[in-house]
């Protein structure tokens, strides 16, 4: 018995695990997929109707906004994230004497949730409370900042919050990555007369490439599920015009009792995310094994 126990006790520890993810998460995975072929509304249908809802998903002047949104706040946010996070980790890697402030101002954020951070920058961006009703107290009563209440640019608000909270987890990453290039190449470069612009530009930074993979596969995957910071910042609103495909789906499913099309937006997410992150897992798996 101590034996047969000695061999099989990590599948006995394990087997919890392995039996609640494969019924809550591919289970449920399978059940969504499985109700988004049906006519359900309120509550949940099974007689499958083929690709009814995929076609009103498609036909929905809402989802089309969110798919906008989505581009729109995917591509400045995934974009100047990385940026920003690669500026200040080269800046960080020159080991300058303010590193510790640095860090602490950008590497902070990473501590909220996003609920939090939703929450602070919706007092920051209103324009009876926040930048516009500070400015204006200066003697600047033209002074407008009102993004928040504005259809056009109420988008741009939910990426300069989430660029803030993630911008430092990006600096971190590209900071781990620079510090751990071969310093003999470097100093070789050094010593070649190679100014230290060129050195990033030509050595350092081609030289991160999978890290680089690495950033763009989170930040995208947080860019798609983007839910909580949307809520806490402008419930997206005014109208629909900060709705993503998260917050389209929550509605779908809680406001508007219709669990179908909330399940078509679910698995339309869902197979964005395989597109973007299955490509890596095959890229890593296949580097492993050559």
């Amino acid at each position: 018995m101590s034996e047969w126990l000695e061999n099989h006790l990590p599948k006995v520890v394990l087997a919890p695990s392995f039996i609640a993810v494969l019924i809550f998460v591919y289970g449920f995975i399978g059940w969504t997929a499985w109700v988004s072929l049906t006519r359900s509304k309120l509550l949940p249908k099974y007689e499958i109707h083929g690709f009814i809802q995929y076609e009103r998903l498609f036909d929905s002047p809402r989802w089309d906004t969110a798919i906008n949104n989505l581009y729109i706040f995917g591509a400045l946010f995934i974009v100047i994230a990385m940026v920003l996070g690669l500026l200040l980790a080269i800046l960080l890697d020159q080991k300058i004497r303010v590193e510790g402030v640095i860090r602490t101002i950008y590497l902070y954020p990473m501590a909220l949730s996003m609920i939090v951070t939703g929450t602070a920058w919706k007092w920051i961006l209103n324009p009876g409370l926040g930048i516009e009703s500070m400015v204006q107290g200066w003697g600047f009563p033209n002074f407008e900042f009102d993004w928040l209440v504005n259809p056009d640019y109420a988008i741009y608000t939910i990426v300069i919050a989430a660029i803030w909270q993630s911008s430092g987890f990006v600096m971190a990453l590209f900071l781990a990555g620079l510090r751990s290039v071969d310093g003999e190449i470097i100093k070789a470069a050094q010593v070649d007369g190679i100014p230290t612009w060129r050195i990033y530009t030509a050595i350092i930074i081609p030289s991160m490439a999978p890290i680089f993979l690495s950033a763009f596969i989170v930040l995208a995957h947080l860019a798609i599920k983007s839910f909580d910071l949307v809520i806490a910042l402008t419930g997206g609103g005014p109208g629909y015009a900060t709705d993503l495909p998260a917050t389209y789906m929550y509605a779908m499913a809680f406001s508007r009792g219709d669990i179908g099309q909330a399940a078509s937006s679910a698995m339309i997410m869902m197979l964005v995310v395989f597109a973007i992150v299955v490509p890596y897992l095959y890229s890593e798996l296949r580097a492993k094994n050559d």
